[in-house]
């Protein structure tokens, strides 16, 4: 499913080269911008990262918890292109686990194409196969609004597969008036992102957006926004 990217500056740290008398020395590489996630609003949307949104463009969480929450480490890309948002937040998936293939081989893949990633069952088989074993399974929200026993069901998957290490990747549909932070107001957006982290005392949950909407990477939303975005699509769990 496409996501539209918002144009945007990079910023990142950037280490000079010292230059010597006949000596050139490489500069090292840029440093990844670390985000802090502990601190967020349990109503609306809280963008913990800004301003980081062209195209590829890198960002790391480190892994933490609280008594009631746990978060996991991630190596998070914007997309790099306006239809990568499947492979993107695989790709984010995936980075919790092991290292992290490109964008470009997951698109492959993933068989996406510039219509999007048609369906979460393709991320299913991809986080499989890249990671052995048959941990992930395709679960469908066909109903909206959510029956109980689904959202139930979701919340269950979010807090069993984050304590053992497991990202969530959701298909969700964003119509105006229900949308996460930056996403534009008038259009219903298809989109794919990662859930990696939850807060069992406000219910809320860590999201790691490839689009960068209104340069949104990594925000906190309610539990109960996350169940009402994903129907009638599904998630990776």
């Amino acid at each position: 499913m496409r996501a539209r990217l918002v144009p945007g500056t990079i910023a990142a740290l950037t280490l000079g080269a010292l230059l010597l008398p006949g000596t050139a020395q490489a500069a090292p590489a840029p440093a990844v911008p670390v985000v802090d996630v502990r601190a967020h609003d349990s109503t609306a949307g809280t963008a913990l990262a800004s301003g980081y949104n062209e195209p590829g463009t890198e960002l790391r969480v480190e892994a933490g918890r609280t008594s009631a929450a746990r978060w996991l480490e991630i190596d998070y890309q914007v997309q790099q292109t306006g239809y990568w948002c499947g492979p993107a937040a695989t790709r984010i998936a995936l980075s919790a686990r092991t290292a992290a293939p490109s964008q470009g081989e997951l698109a492959a893949q993933l068989g996406t194409t510039e219509a999007g990633t048609d369906h979460i069952g393709q991320i299913t088989a991809v986080l499989n196969a890249r990671l052995g074993g048959g941990w992930y399974e395709t679960k469908e929200m066909p109903n909206d609004p959510p029956t109980q026993a689904q959202r139930d069901l979701l919340w269950h998957d979010v807090v069993f597969d984050i304590d053992r290490n497991y990202p969530l990747v959701a298909n969700i549909v964003a119509p105006p008036g229900n949308q996460p932070p930056g996403y534009p107001p008038d259009q219903t957006i298809y989109h794919y992102f990662t859930v990696f982290g939850y807060d069992a005392v406000d219910r809320t949950v860590l999201i790691a957006d490839p689009a960068s909407f209104g340069g949104n990477q990594i925000y906190w939303i309610s539990f109960d926004q996350l169940a009402t975005l994903i129907p009638p699509k599904g998630y990776s769990a």
